[in-house]
């Protein structure tokens, strides 16, 4: 089953770069104009085995800022463009050539910065033998954490306290009861916005 994703993740990335090169192209321009600065995000995140790979995405933030690595929805850094490509998960886009150069997986946990993987402990770590993923059954949960951020007082503190702890329960969960069709379910219900169940939780 895992080479059955793997060639998934090639044949579908290359398929999806194909079909979707004009919505990229506006995307880009609509950057360049609105946005002057580079139109894509380029940053280092922890991949399989604990590799740093190059994670690429549509830049949806001004370019001088000094905010941490997690984002709560209505901050100043992030643009009216970017809010728009964020909500509409369009700044993800071109993670699509991360999977087909095999960096990332169309299903698996997201690629965190440095400091956040690194406090994966025991059972925890088989995690990051998994390829990162554009979606996944803890983004589908968590699908509007920005939102649920910009909520609660201390953003960064429930964030490390309740939101990545959850994540990594699910993640580790997925690690270890892999299915390509519930990884096909997980790609419908992302881009449908529909939920599912499961593990016995509605994500």
């Amino acid at each position: 089953m895992k080479i059955l994703k793997y060639i998934f993740d090639r044949c579908m990335a290359f398929v999806g770069l194909l079909l979707l090169w004009p919505v990229l192209l506006v995307v880009a321009l609509l950057i360049k104009i609105r946005m002057p600065g580079p139109v894509l995000f380029v940053q280092q995140r922890v991949g399989r085995n604990g590799q740093l790979f190059r994670c690429h995405k549509f830049r949806s933030m001004t370019l001088e800022h000094s905010g941490s690595s997690i984002s709560v929805a209505g901050e100043a850094r992030i643009t009216p463009l970017g809010a728009k490509l964020r909500k509409y998960k369009l700044d993800e886009l071109p993670e699509l050539w991360d999977v087909f150069i095999g960096n990332m997986s169309f299903v698996g946990p997201r690629p965190d910065v440095p400091g956040y993987a690194d406090r994966l402990q025991g059972d925890d770590r088989i995690i990051l033998t998994l390829r990162p993923g554009i979606t996944g059954p803890a983004t589908l949960k968590y699908r509007n954490e920005e939102e649920l951020l910009a909520k609660v007082d201390d953003p960064v503190r429930y964030n490390d306290e309740v939101i990545y702890p959850d994540k990594v329960r699910i993640n580790r969960y997925y690690a270890t009861h892999y299915s390509f069709w519930q990884d096909i379910r997980m790609i419908c219900c992302t881009v449908l916005g529909r939920h599912m169940m499961y593990n016995n939780e509605i994500i």
